[in-house]
């Protein structure tokens, strides 16, 4: 959802108090529970650690990201792969068949 232009972008005044007068290099990973604040200029070149409601994914901020927000870069849901039995046996095949071509290539060589 996008803001209001009258109101202006939402940036946490706490982050901003914790950046303050510091040096990216020498702040480490700054914890945050904002995933909602945007990322201002100012924000460009420190590590946050974002919630992401388990634990704190570390997010690198460069220039492409300002404009976003932090809970873009931190995914809440895990990706489970799909299949089981049946998945298996065809990944097992698959590995084997690059086996035997790497073998074959070997001996050829």
């Amino acid at each position: 959802m996008s803001r209001s232009l009258y109101k202006g972008p939402y940036v946490d005044e706490r982050l901003l108090k914790k950046i303050e007068g510091k040096k990216p290099e020498e702040a480490g990973v700054i914890k945050t529970w904002a995933r909602a604040a945007m990322i201002s200029p100012e924000m460009v070149g420190f590590k946050f650690g974002v919630h992401n409601g388990k634990d704190h994914i570390e997010v690198s901020v460069t220039e492409e990201m300002v404009g976003h927000r932090l809970g873009e870069f931190s995914t809440t849901k895990k990706f489970v792969r799909h299949g089981g039995k049946m998945q298996k046996e065809l990944e097992q095949k698959k590995k084997e068949a690059e086996i035997a071509a790497a073998k074959a290539a070997k001996a050829a060589g």
